[in-house]
């Protein structure tokens, strides 16, 4: 049995497969996030505790040796520990806003523009360079009492196999602070960011991945992996390896990546670069802030149930009777395909004619054009996989197949806990069939003719949203 361990923002989960890659059981658990005025955070001894609780439970339920073990979860965001893992504080999510001034002030200043043409990556407030400058200015004291600034997976890491130090790797350190040359932090940009007295709170960066065994969870002695985060474990767990090829995964953030070997740091400082393991190559991201996120606003504003999407999206059609949904909902803007702290979601054409279909209608496919943006600035070529929740909605995977005008290669299952154990795979050196694990569940094809439809919508969308970002901008 391999074991993945995926930390996500909102579930824990922890899923078991077989030599050849079929799922055999999943465990998850929820994990609250704390939201108040702009400010996100989680309680890292609850988010551990999850880790805990799931896979002794999987493990329990499916009582097979446990070769191996790899971990993922979710990115960015800062998690203050102390020399065993614990908490300083509790950690600050990705989806944090209060940097956004600092953020500002860098934009202005051509700060944030120099850290992208030095390191591939366009912050926002919810990385670690805004958090951990906001930290140093409001609440130095954490920082001093701190050993180390990880990232998620990198605290769960050090205290299931009690490492002596945390570390973290080179996907999740790509951003803000590591050069993609060198595959080392830039001194350089540290200083930017004022940060060079904390310079001894990166932590050391694995390359490749750390590794070690587990003392709590799984089986004592179990080999465990660190890594590499979520986005780059789903596009492995996906199969998008190959220059060109992509991958979007519909979940809480809508994220596209797309393979390749080039680094251009040219254009509009915008995503991010993710290193891999493999040197060399690397994966354009971007993550936009707010995917599936959106639709459950819309969905619980409407008193609508996931389970009545499908037949809703069937009850109207394509263009949602002149409804449109620019889908920023996130409290700190978005940072992909482009960066504005200051953007928010728009709803138009609503009328008192207008029904809950509408507005659901409007909301996917706003989503949709939001991901054709994002996978248009990626460079995306080759063939496009997709996974996540969203995926459980064959109505919404046909309406995007039809707005993104290509095949949707259908990832189902976990898919970031599966490329987590492959991650492990490679690292211990254990021959896994990557092909036959990475098989698509589905195939969805665009219709052609509501795709040249969603083709004018989408140089609409564009239009819209340059409107929406000049106001945001003043």
């Amino acid at each position: 049995m391999y074991v993945g361990i995926d930390v996500g923002t909102s579930v824990v989960k922890a899923a078991a497969f077989d030599g050849g890659g079929r799922q055999l059981a999943v465990e998850s658990r929820p994990v609250e996030l704390s939201l108040h005025g702009g400010f996100v955070e989680q309680d890292m001894d609850e988010v551990y505790g999850a880790v805990v609780d799931v896979l002794g439970k999987l493990t329990g339920r499916v009582p097979e040796p446990v070769e191996l073990a790899g971990l993922t979860g979710q990115g960015d965001g800062v998690w203050l520990v102390d020399g065993e893992g614990r908490p300083v504080r509790s950690a600050m999510s990705w989806m944090d806003g209060r940097a956004h001034e600092l953020l500002d002030q860098w934009l202005a200043d051509g700060t944030f523009e120099t850290v992208f043409r030095r390191t591939g990556g366009a912050m926002f407030p919810g990385s670690p360079g805004p958090l951990l400058a906001w930290l140093d200015r409001y609440d130095p004291k954490s920082l001093d009492a701190a050993a180390a600034a990880v990232y998620c997976k990198d605290m769960v890491f050090q205290r299931l196999t009690g490492a002596a130090r945390a570390t973290t790797d080179v996907s999740d350190a790509s951003m803000p602070f590591l050069d993609p040359r060198t595959r080392s932090y830039d001194n350089r940009v540290v200083e930017l960011l004022g940060l060079t007295h904390r310079r001894r709170l990166l932590p050391p960066v694995g390359d490749p991945i750390t590794t070690g065994e587990a003392r709590e969870g799984l089986p004592s002695g179990t080999r465990l992996s660190n890594g590499p985060y979520d986005l780059p474990a789903c596009a492995l767990g996906a199969g998008v390896t190959e220059p060109g090829d992509g991958l979007l995964i519909v979940g809480t953030c809508l994220a596209a990546l797309v393979a390749t070997t080039e680094l251009d740091l040219s254009g509009e400082p915008a995503g991010l670069y993710i290193s891999t393991d493999r040197h060399g190559h690397r994966l354009r991201a971007m993550p936009a802030m707010v995917g599936t996120a959106a639709l459950d606003w819309v969905l619980s504003t409407t008193g609508v149930t996931h389970a009545e999407v499908d037949e809703l999206l069937a009850s109207t059609p394509p263009g949602a009777h002149g409804v449109r949904v620019l889908p920023y909902f996130a409290p700190s803007g978005e940072r992909a395909p482009f960066v504005e702290p200051h953007l928010r979601a728009e709803l138009s054409g609503v009328s008192l004619e207008t029904t809950p279909a509408d507005l659901i209608r409007a909301t996917c496919e706003g989503i949709g054009y939001a991901a054709r943006h994002c996978l248009e600035a990626a460079g995306l070529t080759g063939a496009l996989a997709v996974c996540g929740g969203g995926t459980r909605s064959p109505a919404w995977m046909k309406l995007l197949a039809d707005v993104l005008g290509r095949p949707l290669r259908v990832v189902e299952g976990e898919v970031g806990a599966r490329g987590a154990v492959l991650a492990a795979a490679e690292r211990y050196g254990v021959s896994l069939d990557a092909g036959v694990w990475t098989e698509p569940t589905d195939v969805v094809e665009p219709d052609p003719g509501r795709s040249a439809y969603y083709a004018k919508g989408f140089q609409e969308h564009l239009v819209r949203l340059d409107v929406a970002r000049g106001a945001a901008g003043r």
